[in-house]
């Protein structure tokens, strides 16, 4: 049952596992990777573990983005261009699963978040590859100045519904996938990156949070538990990524994708 009670033992571990699931998802996403898990182990029904993960996480979400608000400055277009997709696509991707036996989909989750980590890798060679095409996003000189790339505003829509549809429905590596797409939109700056991500995943999670607070599947005594440490850690983790160099911050984002991809493809649907 959604609202089955576990012991105080059961709890402390939670809370530890959305600790660091927060630091994770401010850092690059893919939190779920251990709330999800953590919460199957402790005999919670996947489709239980992966909703009350999603409405745990949120307010996480929302400390990563606080703590990420300066390298939004500047950057109100983008934000305004990504929060209309990413909220239609949550709400779509939390339908789909109320709606369709997760298992179908927990299938293609593994080479998804593999994709979006050797996207993201590939990153620097393709967008030079565009640029001297003329297909870039922006100019080095822009860039340098640091300028947002210009994008074509349906692109950006298309890209994000997807992600939203994914975040809704899963959302294990959504923070890898945005960074992607991004980095593909001609984006540079690692930093600011984390912050327009941190935004698109606060809005796709918080409409799917709201879908399955309501359709009462969400087990709120251990949603409780994980929402206090997700605060924790993603204010934390935020506040950590920022004080290091991008290079590390890139090298975190890979580690992290390449190890999501061998937890999805090797743990039992």
């Amino acid at each position: 049952m959604p609202n089955e009670p576990l012991s105080a033992l059961a709890l402390a571990a939670v809370f530890l596992a959305s600790v660091l699931g927060g630091a994770i998802n401010a850092i690059a996403g893919g939190g779920t990777l251990l709330t999800f898990p953590a919460l199957v182990g402790l005999g919670v029904p996947p489709l239980v573990a992966n909703a009350t993960s999603t409405v745990a996480l949120w307010p996480g979400s929302l400390s990563s983005m606080w703590g990420y608000r300066g390298e939004l400055r500047g950057a109100r277009a983008w934000v305004v261009r990504l929060t209309v997709p990413s909220i239609v696509g949550g709400a779509l991707g939390a339908w789909l699963l109320l709606h369709t036996p997760p298992d179908r989909f927990a299938r293609i989750v593994p080479f998804l978040v593999l994709g979006a980590t050797l996207l993201f890798l590939a990153q620097g060679p393709l967008m030079r590859r565009l640029r001297a095409r003329g297909a870039g996003a922006g100019t080095p000189a822009a860039e340098a100045a640091g300028a947002d790339p210009q994008v074509a505003p349906w692109m950006v829509f298309a890209a994000q519904l997807g992600i939203g549809v994914y975040g809704g429905y899963f959302g294990a590596g959504i923070g890898i996938l945005m960074l992607a797409g991004l980095g593909m939109m001609g984006f540079a700056n690692i930093h600011r990156m984390n912050g327009l991500k941190n935004w698109g995943a606060s809005c796709m999670n918080g409409v799917a949070a709201l879908t399955f607070a309501v359709s009462g599947i969400v087990n709120w005594p251990v949603a409780l538990a994980m929402a206090a440490g997700g605060l924790l850690g993603g204010y934390g983790g935020a506040r950590v990524a920022q004080r290091v160099g991008q290079q590390r911050v890139r090298g975190a984002i890979v580690a992290i994708g390449l190890a999501s991809f061998l937890f999805l493809l090797f743990r039992p649907l």
